[in-house]
């Protein structure tokens, strides 16, 4: 079966994570003819993962890992760099259904922090690791009800948290916008390119990793073989580890049932001495709104603000300058309403990235076609899912077997899309409707 590529990944603006890094060291790209044991495509967080947890059960393998553009560029460095152990969609009902199933999907998130958090230690990655928790924060009634709920039932879980009124939430942010709060201890904070890059080099030796290398073709066979316009990689197995990008090729199984959907960010030039006296607060929180589509804040102990909101139904996976535009808009309207102490303070960084949802919130984990494995669709939740599905993807490929895996493979596969232009129509109206009702916390 031979595959084309529908599209391939593009520069969706200045992405701030990325930026404020030193300039990357330099790396190889496909050349001539490569043969390998394993092929692992896709260098975000279920690529790395995949790649790191073969390298490291099967020793004597050799392992290419293909990245598109280079480590930390993708949408695993775009995200606001939360991972999360608890999901926070605050409006879904999975809090007062099945308990079990929704601590099982809690040990899945832990799963993927636990493993992250040995490689950090271990390789001493710098990417500003913080064990401080995530707030959810409230601007009105409808959102602190939301929080309400959303305590009451972590409460019938036993997991660990606190409210926080009015006046809580101003010493934590500065900020009197926010009328109620509640903290969750287990989420890490992380800035998200710098853990890309400290996960690529500390590679081990058996992986190869190959930068600026986009695939145009997949040659599914025995061996599989992947085509770039340099070169190309022969294994007789292969690991997707695209996630959105999945969705180029379809006929894998992919097609009509991904959803790439972008959100968007902005970094705000480094604050002054003087203007964060006037701010106040703590030196360093991530906020998570009470509306899914409301926006989500980070404030960095380097003294810059994120704002993340928006979202644009994308089928090609790519932002326009104008949608870009668009969010940047946005994101000052929302800084202004949060942080009214601080004007004339613009963004140094505008992006886009790709989420990859699925109506039913399933995920395309397992094997797809003989000696080929997927690890894709996150459903928004890309640093944990994404790392514990790239760890257990090489352990499914190897046949073992573990609480987590089967976690794992008990959870729904993406159901079908309705056809285009219905989707496209359909999404796009529930994304400015829920936008709308989202209201002052977006």
């Amino acid at each position: 079966m031979q595959l084309r590529s529908s599209f391939l990944p593009q520069d969706d603006g200045r992405c701030g994570w990325y930026g404020l890094l030193p300039p990357p060291t330099p790396g190889i790209s496909v050349s001539g003819q490569i043969n390998a044991d394993w092929v692992v495509l896709g260098a975000g967080l279920a690529g790395m993962a995949a790649a790191r947890r073969l390298a490291e059960l099967l020793p004597n393998a050799s392992i290419a890992l293909v990245e598109a553009r280079r480590a930390g560029f993708g949408a695993g460095g775009r995200n606001s760099g939360f991972m999360v152990d608890l999901p926070h969609d605050l409006n879904s009902h999975s809090y007062t259904s099945d308990k079990d199933a929704d601590r099982r999907i809690i040990r899945l998130s832990r799963g993927g922090i636990d493993y992250m958090r040995e490689i950090v230690t271990r390789e001493r990655i710098e990417c500003d690791w913080r064990e401080q928790g995530k707030i959810h924060g409230a601007a009105n009634g409808q959102g602190t009800r939301a929080l309400e709920a959303f305590s009451r039932g972590l409460s019938d879980l036993d997991e660990p948290h606190r409210m926080l009124d009015a006046a809580a939430m101003k010493a934590v942010t500065g900020t009197d916008f926010y009328k109620a709060g509640l903290h969750a201890p287990g989420c890490v904070l992380v800035q998200p390119a710098a853990l890309c890059r400290g996960l690529a080099g500390s590679l081990p030796k058996n992986v190869t990793l190959y930068e600026d290398s986009p695939v145009s073709q997949i040659h599914v066979g025995q061996p599989h073989r992947l085509v770039t316009a340099n070169g190309t990689v022969t294994a007789p197995r292969l690991v997707l580890a695209t996630n959105a990008y999945a969705s180029a090729f379809g006929e894998l199984g992919f097609k009509g049932r991904l959803l790439p959907v972008y959100t968007y960010g902005s970094l705000t030039r480094q604050l002054t001495a003087e203007e964060l006296t006037r701010l106040g607060g703590e030196g360093s929180w991530g906020l998570i709104p009470a509306d899914p589509l409301g926006t989500t804040v980070r404030r960095l102990a380097s003294g810059r603000i994120c704002i993340r909101n928006s979202f644009t139904y994308n089928p090609d996976v790519a932002a326009t300058s104008r949608m870009l535009e668009r969010a940047k808009r946005a994101h000052q309207k929302s800084f202004d309403v949060r942080f009214p102490m601080l004007p004339g303070v613009d963004f140094e960084y505008t992006w886009g990235g790709a989420l990859c949802l699925s109506r039913n919130s399933g995920s395309a984990f397992g094997e797809i076609a003989p000696g080929v494995y997927s690890a894709v669709c996150c459903n928004g939740l890309g640093l944990t899912r994404s790392t514990i599905a790239g760890k257990l993807i090489a352990e499914y490929a190897l046949g073992m077997d573990s609480e987590l895996l089967r976690i794992m493979l008990e959870q729904p596969k993406p159901c079908r899309n309705p056809p285009e232009p219905l989707l496209g129509i359909g999404l796009r109206s529930s994304i400015a409707w829920k936008e709308w009702t989202a209201g002052i916390e977006l």
